[in-house]
Parts: C-alpha cells; sequence; structure tokens
C-alpha cells in the first residue's frame, strides 16, 4: 500500500487489476471525456496495468495509482499523476467505476494523492485539466481547493471533435493552509 484513507487503499496496480481496470474503461459514460474508448478490451488493461506497476511515484513521468475499495476489496478507480521533471509540479486525473461514482471516493482518493505530492514529495504547484463539458470533473478539482486558471478553446481534437479544456491549479501554500486530511494508515 502506498496510501491509505479511512475507505480506500491508494497501491500499485496488480495483475490481478486487469479485469477490473476493462470493465470500468469500457463504460461509454466513463470514456467520453478520456483519450480512450469503449470498449476497453481486457488485453489492452492487462497491457496498461503491467505499465503503471512498472513505473514510480517518485521517479518524473507517469504514475497511477490503483483506488482500491477497502469494504469490498475491488479496484474502483484510478489516480493518475505526471510528475515534471523539476520533482516540483505535476498533474492529475482520476477515473472512477460507475457503481462507486457519487458517494465521496473520487474527492478522497485524490486528497490522498494530494497529501502526498504536497507533504511528503514537496511539490509546489498541481494541475488538473478537464473537458469543460465535464462538470463532474470540474466540481470535484474545486472541491479539493483547485482554482480555474483558464479555458482553452478547442484545445484538444478528441474521439472526431474540438473540445474545450479548462484549466486547473493548486499551490502547496494553498492546499497546505485549507485542508487538514486524516492521515494515511
Amino acid at each position: 500500500m502506498l496510501l491509505g484513507t479511512e475507505r480506500l487503499v491508494l497501491r500499485r496496480f496488480r495483475a490481478s487489476d486487469a479485469t477490473a481496470l476493462a470493465a470500468y474503461r469500457s463504460d461509454p459514460d466513463v470514456a467520453r471525456y478520456q483519450t480512450w474508448d469503449a470498449p476497453f478490451p481486457p488485453t489492452k488493461a492487462e497491457t496498461a496495468v503491467r505499465n503503471f506497476a512498472a513505473s514510480s511515484p517518485d521517479r518524473a513521468g507517469y504514475f497511477q495509482y490503483a483506488v482500491e475499495h477497502v469494504a469490498d476489496e475491488v479496484l474502483i478507480g484510478d489516480v493518475y499523476v505526471r510528475l515534471h521533471d523539476n520533482l516540483k509540479q505535476a498533474e492529475i486525473g482520476f477515473t472512477m467505476a460507475p457503481a462507486y461514482q457519487g458517494k465521496g471516493l473520487a474527492t478522497e482518493a485524490v486528497r490522498a494523492v494530494l497529501d502526498r505530492l504536497f507533504r511528503v514529495q514537496g511539490l509546489h504547484k498541481v494541475t488538473g485539466e478537464c473537458d469543460a463539458r465535464n462538470e463532474r470533473s470540474a466540481a470535484l478539482l474545486q472541491r479539493v481547493g483547485f482554482r480555474r486558471e483558464g479555458l482553452l478553446r478547442q484545445q484538444t481534437f478528441l474521439k472526431g471533435e474540438w473540445t474545450d479544456d479548462l484549466i486547473f491549479g493548486l499551490l502547496a501554500e494553498e492546499f497546505l493552509a485549507g485542508y487538514a486530511p486524516k492521515r494515511p494508515r
């Protein structure tokens, strides 16, 4: 386990996670604003899980936290972090299985990752970006303290259309002053 909250374990991906990853990434509503298409084939999920497991949360590059629900002992989502080469900035993203949405679990997972990024790794700033139509993701980012910093018009060509992107930012000083998390177990 890398991180824990009252209801979640955030850990490195395991080979056994491929089936659950393929299932929630295959949901058209989950995939709608993401870079992958639904369905998300099991072979693609197996490759993704291997790649996720091989990366490190402490080195520059991409790391994907597997989000496991403690009570059910199942993979319910993931939190993506791209740590910049300077090790002082990162980008964050998140995905949650439909059955676990709307329960505050994604918020809990993102807060736990932010706590690690700012308190343990000493980052200066974390950014988030989402399709401007993705109101739930924008609301989550704002709920955990991000500020909307901009709108990039027709920024991304995705799934056959140009989309606007919202840009959010959170500074360490803001997070540390405004959020007192329960300490990870």
